[in-house]
């Protein structure tokens, strides 16, 4: 059973159609445009690995870095990655990831409804757990209004 604190959901509805709600998400060069990362000439394929460093100008050493699980086009894309990486506390090469999934579902008025679940925080180390899961909240509510701008008419 999972605990409250073992998941992340958030959700927003995009003025756009869901194609193109799905580019945004899909492609890697406009996913890392909205998100803040530069991940021009690479692609998201099911098994393999995106990286990149994140445009953060607190945090100039943080990486996007996740390796993709699902690919549904137009419905459902899902990667694992190490939450909240720029914790000092973070063992990247031994910390279990947790796993981000996005799903696109129609709304009215040729709009997008857009969910994101990030689930696993419960296998985050007890000492960093708390702050990751905090961390991923607020991220995940400022993602989804960016993306939402990026790919919204």
């Amino acid at each position: 059973m999972m605990s409250e604190t073992d998941r992340i959901e958030r959700s927003i509805v995009i003025n756009a159609p869901r194609e193109r709600v799905w580019r945004a998400l899909a492609s890697a060069e406009e996913f890392g445009a909205w998100f803040g990362v530069d991940l021009s000439g690479q692609s998201f394929k099911v098994g393999q690995r995106a990286r990149a460093k994140m445009n953060l100008p607190d945090h100039p050493d943080c990486y996007f870095d996740a390796t993709f699980a699902r690919i549904e086009p137009t419905s459902l894309m899902a990667f694992h990655w190490i939450p909240y990486p720029i914790d000092p506390a973070a063992d990247l090469a031994n910390e279990e990831p947790t796993l981000v999934t996005f799903i696109l579902h129609e709304a009215a008025n040729n709009a997008t409804l857009l969910k994101v679940v990030e689930s696993g925080f419960d296998r985050v180390p007890a000492h960093r757990r708390a702050r990751a899961f905090e961390m991923n909240s607020g991220g995940w509510e400022a993602q989804l209004r960016r993306i939402a701008k990026y790919a919204g008419e």
